[in-house]
């Protein structure tokens, strides 16, 4: 097998507590995985979704899809609970643009909604997908995020926190400038951050997993893809490589970015559209400049060795694919590139 080629996986064993899965977030890549490798376990999947009959184009067969609004407590209840009962929550929802009002409803108010009413139908058990960029809070997702964590571990409920690290999707997005013949952006020296990269399908069986893994329950859990840790500027050596090209880099300030918050910021004072541009944009800055490995609290460094790692599927066997066309991405609203 070539480095390029999907890893061997091997099929997950059968749970030995089957369960009836509420699955928040379920349209979404990493949830669309995660409800496969539920299914491959032997759990019943029942997914809240807006729309059922588009969401039955790529969701997989045996998820039971239910018209709801998630966010409406009396929707989830009437038409996602349906006045059932349910064994676990497991959610992979997530706001979409990472904006204040945008993150408040979603990573917060969305979920205090469904344990709320996860509770009332038997849940006992809740797994998340957070975000490991928590560790450090200075945006308003990661505020509201850690808001909803709190409010889990202190549920009384059996918990497990997930918090990945960056994803396949959000460092594929120059592919396209790359083949046009321009050069990889980086900022600085493209050696500012780092990240234990970790694919949909690694993720989904390591989230999947939390339901058995007795280990695994009521912690916070850090986890990354294969090592070693790759910085920007080895991301974009990768998928130079996977194109057949010469490496080709570009700087960029991270003072640029300063300059952009600060002008988006002044003008957000009078436009609620340009406030939010000015949180993506800080979003943007936290990114290029915050790695995504586990935080020391002690040093306040980020620690690689200190970042678990789970699965088989490495960032550059993705390129691969994904430059043969043989993977595509859907990398939402906030990213860098």
């Amino acid at each position: 097998m070539d480095d390029n080629s999907p890893p061997q996986r091997v099929e997950p064993a059968r749970s030995p507590v089957p369960r009836r899965i509420l699955m928040l977030g379920a349209t979404g890549t990493i949830g669309r995985a995660t409800v496969k490798a539920l299914l491959a376990r032997g759990h019943a999947v029942i997914c809240p979704v807006r729309n059922p009959g588009l969401a039955s184009a790529f969701l997989p067969a045996g998820a039971e899809l239910r018209p709801c609004d998630v966010t409406d407590a009396q929707s989830l209840r009437k038409e996602g609970l349906r006045s059932e009962k349910f064994d676990a929550l497991v959610s992979c929802l997530a706001s979409r643009s990472g904006a204040p009002a945008d993150a408040w409803a979603i990573d917060h108010g969305a979920h205090l909604v469904a344990l709320a009413a996860g509770r009332d139908a038997g849940v006992r058990q809740v797994v998340l997908l957070s975000a490991i960029c928590v560790q450090k809070p200075l945006l308003a997702f990661q505020h509201a995020k850690l808001a909803f964590e709190t409010a889990l571990e202190q549920s009384g409920l059996t918990y497990s926190i997930v918090r990945p690290t960056a994803y396949f999707k959000s460092l594929s997005g120059q592919l396209g400038r790359l083949r046009a013949g321009k050069p990889f952006l980086i900022f600085g020296n493209g050696e500012l951050t780092a990240c234990k990269p970790i694919s949909d399908a690694d993720l989904a069986a390591y989230l999947a997993g939390c339901l058995d893994e007795e280990a695994r329950w009521n912690r916070i859990l850090p986890v990354g893809g294969p090592g070693p840790a790759l910085t920007p500027r080895e991301q974009g050596e990768l998928l130079f490589a996977a194109l057949g090209q010469a490496p080709r880099f570009r700087s960029v300030p991270v003072g640029l970015l300063d300059g952009i918050i600060a002008l988006l910021s002044l003008a957000g004072r009078f436009s609620a559209r340009l406030a939010d541009k000015a949180e993506l944009a800080r979003i943007g800055r936290y990114y290029a400049t915050e790695s995504m490995l586990v935080l020391d609290p002690a040093s306040g460094r980020y620690d690689a060795g200190a970042t678990p790692e789970t699965g088989t599927d490495t960032l550059a066997a993705f390129y691969g694919r994904l430059v043969r066309g043989e993977e595509a991405i859907d990398r939402g609203e906030h990213a860098v590139f």
